[in-house]
This record gives C-alpha cells, structure tokens and sequence, in this order.
C-alpha cells in the first residue's frame, strides 16, 4: 500500500477522467478518429495542394482533439465545425456533439453548436454534390438537408436523453444518502430516547420498590424493637407484637408479588425495538396503578403506624372524589414514605397527617413535632432516596412538593397534585 491508501500499480484515473475505464475509451475513440481523419487528410492534402505528409498529419492532430472531449466539449464541436470544409472528421463531429449536450454546459450554447454544425454539414454536402450528382436541384438539397439533420440530430437527442439520465441517478443517489443520513440520526435518537426511557423505568421500578419495602419493613424493625423489650415483662403484648411483625412481612410480600406480577406481565413485543420494550413496561406499570395502594388505604396506613406505637393524628378536610388511580397511588406513597422517616429519624414525635380535597387538586402534609427524647432510636438505615422519590413522583405528574424543617423543630413533607376525575 501507499501513503495515499492505494494499491502500488494501480493508481487513480489520470487527469480529469473520474474513471479508469473513462480514461481507457476516450483514448481509443481519439486513436480512431485520428486514424480516421489521417486517412482523410490524403484526399485534403491533394485538394489543397500540400504535402501528403502534411495533410495526414493535420488529419491525425484534429482527430486526437476527440480525446479532450470529457474535459473541453465545446473546444472539440467548434474544432470538428472548423474542418468540416475538409470533408473530414466524421466521428470526430458525431461524438462531440453527443458529448456536448450530455455535458452541463448551458443549453443555448448547445443549441447554437449544434445548429452551427447543422448548417455547416449542409452546406458542405451541398458544394459536394451539386457538381458531382446530376440530379433536380431540389434533390441535391433535400439529399444535403437529410445527411446534416442525420449526422447531427440524433446524437444531439441521445446527449440530451443520457446527460438528464444521469443527472437524475445523481439525483436519486442524493436522495438515498440523505435518506441514509436521517435514518441513522433518527436510530441515534431513537437509542438516546429507548436509553432515557430504560433510565425512567429503573427510577420508577426503583421508587416503588422503595416504597413498598421501606414502609413494611420499617414497621417491623419497631415492632421487633418493642417485642424484645417487653418479651419477658408482657407475654400477652410480645405476642400483639409477633403478629404485627408477621403482618407487615406478608403485607410486603404480597405487595412485591404483585409488582413482580405486573413486571413479567409485560408481552414482549414481536420485533426487537428497545422503544417499544419500554414502552410495553411502562405501560404495565401503568395498568399496575389500578392495583395499587389508593386514599382509602391511609386510614389502614396511620392505624398501623399507631399500632407501632406512633401518635398520629390525620385530618381530612373536604370532600373526597375518585381522581385518577396514578394520583391517589402517588398521594398514598408520599403519605407512607413521610411517616417511615417518621419512624426513622422522628420516634416518639406527635405526627399529625393533613389531606385536603380541592377544587382542581388534592394536597396532602404530614408534620411531625420535635422528638420526646425518651423512645428508643430504631435504628434503621437511611439511603437517602426518600424524598428524591417523592418529589420525582409528585414533579412527574405536574404537581409541587416542598419538605423541610419546621420552626418548632420538627419536620414537614408537603405535596399538591392536580385533580383528574376518574
């Protein structure tokens, strides 16, 4: 290989030929035009009173000028145009005026070269047979006028047929690489969206599972706590205690069981397309929602965090109304993740849990006071994916959430959905 990437021995095509078999034809059609019009240039030579010699090797530079024809069309019509009077130059005219309107030179040039050649073929059929044929005058310029118009017409027409032939596959070829060209920026989009799609469903897959375990299992690490201490002092509670643990585990299992359900639920589709895979999942999730927790549940939700020991107080204020299955689910997991950092980082504080039905929204706050000092910290582990989760579930259906500390020392979890009439 050389530096320029190409086959020693096997270089480019030279010059202005784009092609090698381009390069190789024109060669041998100015080889035979100038053998052509060497051959001609006898019979000039005597007409014109020179040298043999002279008048082949005239013959011989006009008809290699057929080999400029890619490069200088019009050069090579004007130059066949020239000897005409020679009676010479035959291929020489045909080929060139093909050649010039195949090319892109402007029409009306074409249109002017090949009248020029039109009218000089005529006349110079006229001089030479009107002397020579013994004939009606009329023949003699009909026998002219058909030997031009044969000679020069019809190659100009298959010029002009092979030179649009070509600017349309030109065309088409642009057409098919710009074609190309968005195909593959519409794959890349298609991969960046397929890839924030899959980014989505880990994050939500991620908050429910989240959700669902933190809450159970936090219960039944204070449930556990609180059979240990009084295990040998109160029987009768430590076995209260036993079975509240035994029900927040089947109530998690069960809760898990039916996001697994719903996950493998999901058909896969028929070709594989990582938008719709997706898509299919986050639809199913979706539909999962009508399973799901609802408003109704928070009474079960704050009675079990009373049954841990907790003091909560929930008010309702409003009328209830049957919103979405997407909402009510995302109220009922801000309420449960805002009373298991309740149970983490607040125990023995008073909670009081506040659900407001309004018009165009549903909002929802749950406030803890500062804590007693005299429960027993549970424990348990913190990842800090709590409130990130909720407010990525409430931001993600048009909602606004705010937490922070309160002045009294405490802290608050606030959260306002829009309402959407089920």
């Amino acid at each position: 290989m050389t530096s320029t990437g190409e086959v020693e021995g096997r270089a480019g095509p030279p010059l202005w030929w784009v092609r090698r078999r381009d390069a190789v034809g024109d060669v041998v059609l100015g080889g035979v035009s100038a053998v052509e019009c060497a051959w001609e240039g006898v019979a000039f030579a005597r007409e014109a009173g020179v040298p043999t010699a002279v008048g082949v090797l005239f013959g011989f530079v006009v008809g290699a000028t057929l080999v400029l024809r890619r490069r200088w069309p019009i050069a090579v019509v004007l130059v066949g145009i020239a000897v005409s009077p020679a009676a010479m130059g035959l291929l020489l005219a045909v080929v060139g005026m093909y050649t010039l309107a195949s090319s892109e030179v402007p029409r009306r040039i074409t249109a002017t070269l090949a009248s020029m050649s039109l009218a000089a073929t005529f006349v110079v059929m006229y001089l030479r047979t009107r002397g020579d044929v013994e004939a009606d005058p009329t023949l003699v310029v009909v026998l002219s006028g058909f030997v031009a118009v044969a000679l020069t017409v019809p190659p100009v027409l298959f010029g002009l047929y092979i030179g649009a032939r070509r600017r349309l596959m030109e065309s088409l070829q642009e057409r098919a690489d710009s074609l190309e060209r968005e195909l593959s920026l519409l794959a890349d989009r298609a991969e960046e969206r397929a890839e924030w799609a899959r980014t989505e469903e880990r994050k939500r897959i991620a908050r429910e599972m989240h959700d669902v375990v933190a809450h159970r299992v936090s219960l039944m690490v204070v449930h556990a706590a609180a059979l240990e201490a009084v295990a040998v002092k109160d029987p009768a509670r430590a076995a209260k205690n036993a079975a509240l643990v035994g029900d927040m585990g089947r109530q998690a299992l069960t809760e898990l069981r039916e996001m697994l359900g719903v996950l493998r639920a999901a058909p896969k589709p028929a070709v594989v397309d990582p938008v719709p895979a997706v898509a299919v999942a986050a639809v199913a999730l979706a539909v999962g929602a009508e399973d799901g927790p609802s408003l109704d549940a928070l009474q079960v939700l704050v009675g079990q965090s009373r049954a841990a020991g907790m003091t909560v107080e929930m008010l309702v204020h409003g009328e209830g109304a049957a919103y979405a299955a997407e909402i009510e689910q995302t109220a009922y997991r801000v309420v449960q993740e805002a009373l298991t950092n309740c149970h983490k980082h607040a125990p023995g504080a008073r909670v009081v849990v506040r659900l407001a039905h309004r018009s165009g929204e549903v909002a929802m706050q749950v406030e803890n006071g500062p804590c007693d000092g005299k429960a027993t910290e549970p424990g348990l582990p913190s990842g800090g994916n709590g409130l990130v989760g909720m407010r990525e579930r409430v931001l993600g259906l048009g909602g606004v959430f705010v937490s922070g500390p309160t002045d009294a020392g405490g802290f608050r979890v606030s959260a306002v959905l829009p309402s959407e009439r089920g």
